[in-house]
């Protein structure tokens, strides 16, 4: 690609950002970094009623911990500063009165209630209304009035919006990066407002402004924006500017496949729905993260990834870099993607399971250390190893772990009716005094003796073995048993398997 490649990501600040823009986000970065140009922040905050406080910040630090940050924004490279809508509202009026001078775009003075009586007429008849070539000649605007009407009603301080005027009967040809060719007859169009009557500009119009100055190349954005695409092209026209090319991803849904995924869902199935833990200032109610949840930032980049692309491999663990590499806007899926919490959780654990022990480790002590326990570095590590594989998220490391820490309190109740025999007292007892004459505590050793045990008594393992990981553990789960009996050590080993004889016999 030969052009300067700028994308931007344009959120609301109405809120927390929900993971569907997290995913446009990241397809914008994928993009601009694979052809070595500039991912621009942008914050569209022209909806002052809607504004929340700390939305933006929430914005910046979710895209950090992602690690998908912005080349380009707020108080970041401001090359085509400032980057908040509410900051460039003086310059839109300008663009406004220009296309009005072009023929493209009129004021017009119709008030709600005529609006609303208009519509309900309309409704009596069995028809929609629209505002636009059809009846624009008719209604309360510049192009029904004189030019002496209109300068007396601005004079006299009127409120008024700024309309753009729609072509008549012309077939827009549009083209989209993802979904091809799209045509559009402009007589179904409405004629948008560009410019509202509180000196603020509407989506349409600061949008269209904004990426031209800013110089996008490529306005990669959600599907619910596609309906928006032949004003933004007429726009572009009538100003006598380049466009941008258009990509429009498609929705996430439901995980049960139908309709967009909503936090509503998340609360009701149980898994968050933004990447980072949201308190509502104005209610203090707390909506859930990825972050808080104990997903791991590359695992959530990774799954939202395949949320509408696919590389056309069997690959799917791919690192950001690898991500940036294979990512072609070719491969984006015209239609939804369902949402599956199971598939998230299970990328989650294949990046779990491609950690260092250590690393793991160093995520595993501070839970420790809340628990009251505290516990030498290296043998966590060594214990972090031989439970990690079962784990999806290091908070599961303690419910896999607990019996290396602390002697079990209660004993599965179906595994001890099921393992526990009249006879596994006295066997039990016999076992406490074959282990304490092992003096090498080792691996190897206590495995050699019970083992040799075991075969000299002719019984079978399972008559021993299950019954000494009840004893150990509290159930009938857990690494190698010799593992753990080395790890808590001989006297601990001993004690827990009296305990069990104690309550189980």
């Amino acid at each position: 690609m030969t052009e300067n490649v700028r994308v931007r990501f344009a959120p609301s600040p109405t809120g927390p950002l929900h993971m569907g823009g997290v995913r446009t986000a990241l397809f914008n970065y994928l993009f601009a970094k694979k052809y070595n140009g500039t991912f621009v922040l942008r914050i569209e905050d022209t909806d002052q009623t809607r504004y929340v406080a700390n939305a933006e910040q929430y914005i910046i630090d979710s895209l950090e911990w992602c690690n998908i940050p912005f080349d380009e924004g707020p108080g970041k490279n401001e090359k085509f500063g400032p980057y908040r809508q509410s900051e460039r509202k003086d310059l839109y009026k300008k663009y406004a009165d220009e296309l009005i001078e072009k023929g493209w775009a009129y004021y017009a003075f119709d008030t709600a209630e005529e609006l609303d009586a208009h519509r309900k007429d309309h409704e009596e008849k069995g028809k929609t209304f629209i505002y636009n070539w059809h009846n624009r000649q008719k209604l309360n605007n510049s192009l029904a009035l004189s030019a002496d009407e209109v300068a007396t009603k601005i004079n006299a301080g009127e409120k008024y919006v700024i309309r753009f005027k729609t072509p008549q009967d012309e077939t827009l040809i549009l083209q989209d990066e993802i979904r091809g060719t799209i045509k559009v007859e402009t007589n179904t169009l409405d004629d948008k407002v560009l410019f509202k009557s509180d000196g603020m500009p509407t989506y349409h119009l600061a949008n269209i402004v904004d990426d031209h100055l800013m110089e996008i190349s490529h306005v990669i954005r959600g599907e619910e924006w596609l309906p928006s695409l032949p004003l933004h092209e007429l726009l572009y026209r009538s100003f006598d500017w380049k466009a941008p090319k258009f990509a429009h991803l498609p929705l996430i849904l439901k995980p049960v496949g139908k309709g967009k995924l909503s936090k509503r869902d998340g609360d009701k199935l149980g898994f968050p729905v933004f990447p980072l833990e949201y308190t509502n200032e104005e209610t203090g109610d707390v909506s859930r993260g990825y972050k808080e949840d104990g997903y791991f930032a590359d695992a959530f980049i990774n799954m939202l990834a395949f949320l509408g692309w696919n590389p056309g491999t069997e690959q799917e663990i791919f690192s950001l870099e690898e991500l940036v590499a294979a990512f072609d806007l070719s491969r984006v899926s015209k239609s939804g993607a369902k949402f599956s919490p199971d598939k998230t959780k299970w990328f989650n654990q294949q990046y779990l399971q491609q950690k260092s022990s250590e690393e793991l480790t160093t995520l595993f002590l501070p839970i420790l250390e809340e628990k009251g326990i505290e516990a030498d570095k290296e043998r966590v590590e060594k214990i972090v190893s031989l439970i990690k594989e079962r784990a999806t998220f290091v908070a599961d490391f303690w419910e896999l772990s607990n019996f290396f820490f602390v002697n079990p309190s209660e004993y599965d109740e179906k595994a001890a009716k099921k393992q526990w025999k009249p006879e596994t007292g006295a066997l039990m007892q016999e076992l406490i005094g074959v282990i304490s004459t092992i003096e090498d505590f080792s691996i190897e050793n206590a495995q050699t003796e019970i083992k040799g045990w075991i075969t000299s008594k002719e019984i079978g393992f399972g008559k021993v073995m299950q019954p000494l990981r009840l004893s150990l553990v509290g159930k009938l789960a857990g690494p190698d048993l010799f593992d753990i009996m080395t790890m808590i050590g001989k006297e601990t080993t001993i004690t827990r398997i009296q305990n069990a004889i104690n309550v189980l016999s």
